[in-house]
């Protein structure tokens, strides 16, 4: 039995970040079981020192100053995304906060023609629109460069290689933009517009050296994502790159000129192609030094160092130090490994499939099974197994093929599991994307039916042992599902789930919200509100029979406690609920204590409704913080946090659909619900 913690603990190393000079690397590892910043010389790599002490939530999101000589992180309150932005000096002392509290703030860029300065966006002045502003690192002084006025404003600024702002992104009111660009003295001018059917696979990337070109991924007047290159002055376009079954994912550029070096696609796995010879070499060097699939996460100003890290569904991650200009020729030097204990462990491969949906749509899917289970190794197993199929976020994101811990745990507990990239899932073209336009609860949901029904017609999956979990939309698809095919899935779990799309809506920016009207559901008009009413799982939580588990991070800006509580009530009667609140997280469980918390509850919950391995609680919910309003006596220890549940909020005028219709949570709730037992 592989371990919770050895798992889904904090790494023990990651992240590492070469400094511009290239002679130091900064990395993240816990400090007293939180994780902080720590740095090593390349010289003297077994010598690390941290240079942070948070106690707190620790550190996730950092970057070298320009001059080497600190590091720049972003930090929010308990998850709720307002990042604020610190430095520290990496030869000693305390974090500087250079943005105020309650705002959030995004790195832009540096230059090396401004080491002490770093270039941001900060939303203080408008929550909607940020302005962009130079701070000092050291002094913390500020400057603005690009006051950004709404009522519509931009999305989204790109800078040349001198920190002058040079493009923005202003979204449209029918869903689509417009890519703008600003002469020296900030005047705007329409370069193109970015039809909506393109908005999400075309996007500026970075601006080569001489600043008259800069580099995009496009899908205009194409399917699949291409790299290209767009001359500033005229808009023209010549494409650099681009895959005839899937999207250009990612490139490499030369850290001193940006220029175009190699890109990737990824349709079943990740393929690196090279734009030059000099390149070509580098990935043939690395391709006959690894065993796993690998990226280029860091590299110095020199271009003389990089920072690689391998990985594989059996192989998980190791940072490498590649120094491409040693004296011997290109060298290749172990850095760390993120998660030692792992390294001898029975993990289990992954195998990559193609799914017909009913409408014959293809979805790239990803199966692990359990250690013993395919004796032939055939990627099936020799007799049907309870099977969890695990719905990512977006659900504008996708799955892919590599190391993936939530697969290794379930299959190493008896599970098959199943990743599925529905219609709407990102990297597979724009056809694909927008094919999941307003099928929130559609077709989208029924492409995981689709796969569910896959796996039992090709015996990998129990008919009568399926269950189905997620977050964000994984959660929303989780509920449902439950609640829209009751007799497919036996059981799920929930994380941070949207559980009412009117106020999901409701909730969006406004840099977002005519977007979502588009994709989601268009609650302006009748018809629309119609289907976002019918897409809404807590419009029939009453339907669900399975067992759920559901929770969420009580700050999460993307959801509302009041929407699951509301769930939950309906369910309690029945004791068909699990229901957890964490006070002091978001969207994420990014404290460990938290996280191993949530998965020790899940475990049990999917040994109960599956039959699976479950691993002892053990100190599992050591150090955490739980508010259990429901099946608090399901899991061993977990009564000590439990609550009694509060009346339902109300909810807000917000909530309701347009023109009066009734579109809240009240709905939901039917009269005999409305006296659920109040006990924990």
């Amino acid at each position: 039995m592989i371990s919770r913690a050895d798992l889904f603990a904090d790494p023990a190393r990651y992240g590492g970040q070469l400094s511009p000079r290239g002679d130091q690397v900064a990395f993240l590892a816990p400090r007293d079981g939180v994780t902080n910043l720590w740095v090593l010389s390349v010289d003297a790599m077994e010598d690390a020192r941290p240079i942070t002490d948070d106690r707190v939530r620790g550190i996730r999101r950092f970057r070298w100053s320009q001059d080497s000589g600190a590091l720049l992180y972003l930090q929010d309150d308990q998850g709720d995304e307002n990042w604020r932005l610190y430095s520290v000096d990496v030869a000693g002392g305390a974090p500087r906060a250079l943005t105020p509290a309650g705002s959030r703030a995004e790195i832009l860029g540096s230059s090396p023609d401004d080491p002490a300065g770093v270039v941001i966006s900060l939303n203080e002045r408008d929550a909607a629109w940020p302005d962009v502003i130079r701070l000092d690192v050291r002094s913390g002084e500020r400057s603005v460069l690009m006051r950004n006025a709404g009522p519509r404003g931009f999305a989204r600024f790109v800078l040349d290689r001198q920190n002058n702002v040079r493009l923005g992104v202003r979204p449209m009111p029918d869903g689509g933009a417009e890519l703008v660009r600003f002469d020296a003295n900030g005047r705007a001018t329409t370069l193109f517009p970015i039809p909506f059917e393109d908005a999400m696979t075309t996007a500026p990337i970075a601006f080569e050296g001489d600043g008259r070109t800069f580099l995009m991924f496009d899908t205009t007047g194409r399917d699949r994502t291409a790299l290209v290159r767009v001359d500033a002055e005229s808009g023209a376009k010549t494409v650099l790159g681009e895959s005839a079954r899937a999207d250009v994912v990612d490139a490499w550029l030369d850290p001193a000129t940006n220029a175009p070096e190699a890109f990737a696609t990824e349709y079943l796995r990740r393929e690196w192609r090279a734009l030059n010879p000099e390149t070509q070499a580098d990935i043939d060097f690395l391709d006959r030094q690894l065993t796993g699939d690998f990226n280029i996460v860091s590299r110095s100003a020199d271009d003389g160092r990089w920072i690689v890290v391998e990985e594989g569904p059996t192989n998980p991650a190791r940072s490498y130090l590649y120094d491409r200009a040693s004296a011997a020729g290109r060298r290749l030097t172990l850095l760390f490994r993120h998660r030692p204990a792992l390294e001898l462990l029975p993990l289990q491969p992954m195998t990559p499939l193609e799914i017909e949906a009913r409408d014959g749509l293809t979805l790239v899917s990803y199966l692990t099974l359990p250690s013993g289970s395919d004796a032939n190794g055939d990627g099936r197993p020799e007799a049907p197994i309870p099977l969890v199929v695990a719905v990512h976020d977006g659900p504008w994101a996708r799955d892919s093929y590599g190391f993936n811990a939530q697969h290794q745990w379930l299959a190493n507990r008896g599970y098959a599991v199943l990743s599925v990239n529905v219609r709407g899932s990102s990297g597979f073209g724009k056809a694909f994307l927008n094919a999941g336009n307003r099928e929130w609860g559609g077709r989208m949901q029924e492409d995981i039916a689709d796969a569910v029904q896959w796996a039992i017609q090709n015996n990998v999956a129990r008919a009568d042992r399926v269950a189905i979990m997620g977050a964000g939309f994984g959660g929303y698809a989780t509920l449902s599902a439950l609640a829209g095919s009751a007799d497919q899935y036996r059981c799920g779990a929930s994380f941070g789930a949207p559980a009412n799309l009117f106020a999901m809506l409701d909730r969006a920016g406004p840099a977002e919200r005519d977007a979502l009207y588009q994709r989601v559901g268009d609650a302006r008009t009748p018809e629309g509100r119609d289907v976002l009413r019918v897409r809404s799982p807590l419009f029939h939580a009453g339907q669900i029979r399975g067992a759920l588990l559901l929770a969420m991070g009580a700050r999460d800006p993307s959801a509302r406690r009041g929407e699951l509580d509301q769930v939950a009530q309906i369910l309690r009667p029945r004791s068909a609920v699990t229901y957890l609140v964490f006070p002091d997280e978001g969207r994420d469980l990014v404290r460990a204590q938290n996280r191993l918390s949530y998965l020790a509850v899940l475990e049990h919950f999917l040994g109960d409704c599956l039959g699976g391995r479950v691993e002892p609680v053990g100190a599992s919910f050591e150090g955490a913080s739980i508010h259990v309003f429901d099946g608090a006596v399901n899991v061993p220890g977990l009564s000590a946090f439990a609550r009694r549940p509060a009346a339902p909020q109300q909810p807000a005028p917000a909530l309701e659909a347009p023109d009066g219709e009734a579109g809240g949570p009240e709905e939901a709730i039917a009269p005999e619900d409305a006296a659920a037992d109040e006990t924990p």
